[in-house]
């Protein structure tokens, strides 16, 4: 039987979740995820999982936080003016926004805390410093 290598196209159910056993990410009641290994739209460590899979073969793979999203950095969490956001937008605790870095990058951000003239954000990605576990079903290599 054929095995997932770099380049193919394949179809995956998926569950993610933490260690508590919290569920952050599923494809259950969506369609399989489509995906061509090495695209690099998912994590590279997610991809490594799939490769060697056959049609139908279901696995458990642990992520640890270093190929997931890494540590948690307390240096992404910054305070900013309310002057900055635009005059219509009225942040709200726990709202994703697209800011932009010193040096042009779009960056996406959390906000963490509201003052009336000051804004707490964090650019960590809301998985930083978490380890991940991923249950994969090989759906379908196209």
């Amino acid at each position: 039987m054929a095995q997932v290598k770099s380049g193919d196209t394949v179809k995956v159910n998926y569950t993610g979740k933490l260690d508590d056993g919290y569920v952050f990410d599923t494809s259950a009641n969506r369609n399989p995820l489509k995906l061509k290994i090495g695209q690099k739209r998912v994590i590279p460590a997610f991809e490594q999982a799939i490769i060697g899979m056959e049609q139908g073969e279901s696995k458990t793979v642990k992520i640890p936080t270093e190929e997931a999203f890494g540590q948690y950095q307390e240096e992404l969490i910054q305070t900013v003016g309310r002057s900055v956001f635009p005059a219509n937008l009225e942040p709200k605790i726990g709202q994703r926004l697209t800011a932009t870095s010193v040096d042009g990058r779009s960056v996406a951000v959390t906000v963490t805390d509201i003052s009336e003239a000051s804004v707490m954000i964090d650019a960590n990605h809301p998985l930083a410093g978490e380890e991940l576990t991923f249950d994969i079903e090989l759906i379908e290599i196209l």
